[in-house]
């Protein structure tokens, strides 16, 4: 037993496996823990806090200076007012329909000033343009009234005017074509999807650990909607400046990460929180880097959520990102979907929670390397070596025992007994046990 128990330490240390803790601790323990050199955080309290290229909650941290064609914004005035703050689109909205009222005054006031109304209004047979239009005040009054259908009678265009009749139409059909515009700019704003990503969710860290034998980079995504996204689809880029072997430098270089998109993946059915895995293989940038190189470099992992409100059939996208300060090699998402009476329920209170785990610190393509050579999965599931000695070559077996040990198996073969009580083999597990009762 101290011979295998040696001989697995020695495995450990040459692939670099980490090691962990099998029970999670406390959340204040956990927190208040010190990283250690085999397994821990890779943020570095000396490393420079670095700029984000897009910030937690999605906003692009991009600002676009010295643009000197800014006739562009007006050639698609209606996205150029939709993209406004809510202040100033209240603003121009209100600007528009007062210039606009005022200008059609302007021109009624115009007109009876021209026909001489403002003049011979009170005098008798005299049939102004439009009747009781004696200032400028009631010909602003008589704008609005025209353009918002008001119509409280007091004020009243003459037959007798061809050039009001005129001005009455031109006036119908702009005020429609504004109403239209700001009342569609408004409807749109309001109607926006950017509020429905506020209840989308992404875990605060990234984690890399093991699965199936395989390094994966994970995260966490959720929704706290009962109304849930149509045709969710998630996506993920590695923002990372490089230089080619030309010497050409390219700064905050995007590289797709692959997150299941040939086989389906990304497609998601986000009725609970999902971790989404990107398998670290040949194609993978991550491919060489280990634990060591990982907290060298610098680099930024943006994560982008699409799919449909299901409310308004309007297309939503949630934005997030993690540094490589954010990024946690060894740990694995604390599960937070249990099974109730009649539901399964979801606590959002372990969501952004985190475990250690048994995790090499090689690279992939090194750990690769070593299960092709002796697979790993054995020593990383037992913590404990005691549990290796269950472990053993069944095809070895009956050569390894005398002849007493093989006649007394063949004995309760024959007699149906259960294989299943005998010391916890592995051979017992690969064969069902025989059904108590069966006769001989």
């Amino acid at each position: 037993m101290a011979g295998d128990s040696r001989v697995l330490m020695d495995h450990n240390m040459e692939i670099g496996v980490t090691s962990a803790q099998v029970k999670k601790l406390p959340k204040h323990l956990r927190e208040a823990q010190i990283s250690t050199e085999r397994t821990h955080l890779i943020s570095d309290p000396a490393k420079k806090p670095r700029q984000r290229y897009v910030q937690k909650d999605g906003k692009c941290n991009v600002h676009h200076g010295n643009v000197q064609e800014t006739y562009r914004y007006f050639s698609d005035l209606f996205t150029t007012l939709v993209d406004l703050r809510w202040r100033l689109s209240f603003f121009i909205f209100t600007l528009v329909y007062v210039v606009n009222w005022l200008f059609f005054g302007f021109l009624w006031w115009l007109i009876a000033l021209i026909r001489g109304d403002l003049v011979h209004a009170d005098e008798e047979g005299w049939t102004p343009c439009v009747e009781n239009l004696n200032s400028f005040v009631s010909a602003f009054l008589f704008s609005i009234e025209t353009e918002t259908t008001i119509g409280y009678g007091h004020r009243v265009i003459t037959e007798k005017c061809p050039e009001g009749i005129i001005l009455l139409l031109v006036q119908a059909i702009l005020g429609s074509i504004v109403n239209a515009m700001m009342v569609g700019c408004m409807f749109v704003k309001i109607s926006q999807p950017k509020n429905r990503a506020e209840t989308l969710m992404f875990s605060q860290n990234a984690v890399i650990s093991v699965r199936d034998n395989k390094m994966c980079l994970m995260f966490r995504v959720g929704d706290l909607r009962n109304s849930h996204i149509v045709e969710a689809s998630i996506r993920a880029k590695l923002i990372r400046s490089q230089q080619t072997k030309e010497g050409e430098f390219i700064p905050l270089n995007q590289t797709d990460i692959n997150i299941g998109f040939d086989t389906g993946d990304d497609r998601l059915f986000l009725v609970s929180p999902l971790i989404i895995s990107h398998e670290i293989n040949e194609k993978s940038p991550f491919w060489e880097m280990s634990l060591v190189q990982m907290e060298k470099e610098e680099f930024e992992i943006v994560v982008i959520l699409e799919g449909m409100v299901e409310a308004t059939g309007m297309t939503c996208q949630a934005r997030s990102s993690y540094l490589d300060t954010e990024v946690l090699w060894g740990y694995r998402f604390t599960p937070v979907l249990s099974l109730e009476k009649g539901f399964y329920e979801v606590d959002y209170n372990n969501f952004h929670d985190v475990y250690e785990t048994n995790t090499p610190t090689c690279s992939a393509k090194e750990l690769a390397a070593k299960l092709r050579e002796e697979p790993l999965l054995p020593q990383l599931s037992l913590l404990s070596p005691e549990l290796k000695m269950h472990t053993f070559d069944p095809l070895n077996r009956l050569s390894k025992q005398d002849p007493l040990s093989q006649e007394e198996d063949k004995e309760e073969r024959d007699s149906g007994g259960d294989r299943g009580e005998t010391n916890g083999s592995a051979a017992a597990l690969e064969e069902p046990p025989l059904a108590d009762g069966l006769p001989e």
